[in-house]
């Protein structure tokens, strides 16, 4: 069974247009603008009912279900773009979780939603015309920068392109509009299914939805560049190969995750992924930005359903981050790992702490320095223990926080000898934390950065603190701060109260598996 749902063929008939009427967008629903009091375009859901779930209730605990079922690899650096599949949720969803979990609670403003069209053959790359984008969890404000970018090329506001309707359009949750006025967008699944998943991660955003035809990757990278800031976020929605037996599909999709993180966007064709143009215009732009990937997640509709007879479809999540300046190479990383591990095996095997030549170690593992020492075990948490000051060399502190979390977490018994083959170490080292002045509990939650703060919490005395790593499994920043209040000992509000205050630090954290 495929990744798509039974109401869709795989692109329908299409016509190759060239779209010249750019200025309409079709008719839509419309609804008040108390601003300008004038009726706004509303673009309509095409899918809802039909990929995921038209009841808003239902919709919203289907994709809290998919977000609490997956637990992505770390994500280091600032978030920058997002590729996921947009087949049916029974399909893709759990794909899809990978990407948004990583994105929960991060600070983005405007989402550029990049799609390929999957009805309509044309030239250029559409640009909604609409004021809103409806889901049935709510409106979705479209951004001012939508009409900025339908002005530079390939860029174009959404034209009225002839078209043959889905066969499911019959079916579909919006009216259909009078013949000749469909676009590009009328009918598109493949941004659509992206937006609730944005809705539920992230505060208030406006969005810019775009439809790509055939265009020039690299122009299209060079025109978007132009409307990017650091409160943005771009989102290319595609899937893999479609409809191959499951062993060639995963071949072929391996190929493509390969070309996709060794940044090769030339090697990408139609038939590797239907949203091949809006990969190679993500790549093109990446490079042009100096962004990285990381592979969040694979898999296909014959792992999520179970049926691998037939053709599959595949999907993958990656990330795409502005990588954070880095004080240690990747060899330095290996040596304070290897000193950590050392540490480990030696306390818990033969109740020592390793000889170390301090001459032999390079000079920055001298300096004063506070970090953290991490055990996991089979992805569970084992042992963590650290310092956030600095209070001797690094390389001191490594070893007595690797002999600490291995033998003296409270909240754990001692590591045993024949667990050290299981156990996975990262190092974490900090910066100095620097005062948080904040003015208000709403003030301090507008002030956190998610994913790339660590907080020290004071309340009345009582500290507590969270590694940034934290932010993954609690990307909310109110449930951030309520557990770290309990952690201190306090009550889950008292950080809302007076005598509270707030240092943020830095981590650069390393861990065994990344070597």
């Amino acid at each position: 069974m495929s990744g798509r749902t039974r109401f869709l063929p795989i692109v329908g008939a299409v016509t190759l247009v060239v779209a010249v009427t750019i200025a309409g967008c079709g008719p839509r629903k419309e609804s008040a603008n108390p601003q300008s009091k004038q009726p706004a375009l509303v673009r309509e859901p095409a899918v809802a009912g039909l990929f995921y779930p038209k009841d808003p209730q239902k919709l919203s605990q289907t994709i809290d279900m998919l977000l609490a079922s997956v637990q992505p690899a770390s994500v280091s650096g600032e978030l920058k773009a997002l590729i996921c599949p947009h087949a049916g949720y029974p399909y893709s969803g759990l794909t899809a979780a990978f990407g948004y979990k990583v994105l929960a609670g991060r600070d983005v403003k405007t989402v550029f939603l990049l799609a390929g069209s999957h009805y309509v053959a044309f030239q250029g790359a559409s640009v909604c015309a609409a004021d809103v984008y409806r889901t049935p969890l709510g409106d979705v404000k479209i951004s001012d920068k939508s009409k900025a970018l339908a002005k530079l090329p390939p860029f174009m506001l959404e034209p009225r392109v002839p078209m043959r309707r889905p066969d499911w359009s019959i079916q579909s949750s919006r009216s259909a509009p009078p013949p000749g006025e469909d676009t590009p967008e009328t009918w598109e699944h493949s941004g659509e299914v992206e937006v609730p998943f944005l809705q539920k991660v992230l505060r208030p955003f406006e969005l810019v939805s775009m439809v790509f035809g055939q265009t020039d990757p690299a122009a299209a990278a060079q025109a978007l560049a132009s409307q990017l800031d650091d409160h943005s976020l771009v989102v290319v929605s595609t899937d893999l190969s479609h409809y191959h037996p499951y062993d060639q599909a995963r071949q072929l999709d391996t190929r493509t995750v390969t070309a996709i993180l060794n940044m090769t966007p030339d090697v990408i064709a139609g038939e590797d992924a239907c949203g091949h143009m809006p990969i190679c215009t993500l790549l093109h732009l990446a490079k042009m930005k100096g962004w990285k990937p990381k592979l969040l997640d694979y898999r296909n509709s014959g792992d999520t359903s179970g049926n691998k007879s037939g053709g599959v479809v595949g999907y993958t999540a990656i990330a795409f981050t502005a990588p954070e300046q880095e004080s240690f190479n990747k060899e330095e990383r290996k040596l304070l790992l290897n000193l950590a591990r050392r540490t480990v095996k030696e306390v818990v095997t033969a109740n020592r702490l390793p000889v170390v030549d301090a001459k032999t170690l390079p000079a920055k593992f001298a300096e004063l320095k506070g970090c953290f020492v991490t055990l996991t075990e089979n992805g569970a948490l084992r042992g963590c223990i650290g310092n956030i000051m600095p209070q001797m060399p690094l390389y001191q502190a490594v070893i007595e926080n690797a002999q600490s979390a291995a033998t003296r977490d409270h909240r754990f018994q001692p590591v045993r000898p024949d667990e050290l083959d299981k156990l996975q170490v990262e190092v974490s080292v900090l910066t100095v934390p620097q005062p948080l002045v904040f003015s208000s509990p709403n003030d301090l939650l507008a002030k956190l950065q998610p994913h790339r703060d660590g907080v020290v919490l004071q309340v009345n005395g009582r500290g507590a603190t969270y590694l940034p790593q934290v932010w993954e499994q609690i990307p909310n920043k109110v449930m951030f701060l309520n557990t770290l209040s309990e952690k201190a000992g306090c009550a889950p509000d008292a950080w809302r109260g007076p005598g509270t205050a707030v240092g943020i630090y830095h981590v650069e954290a390393f861990k065994e598996s990344e070597m």
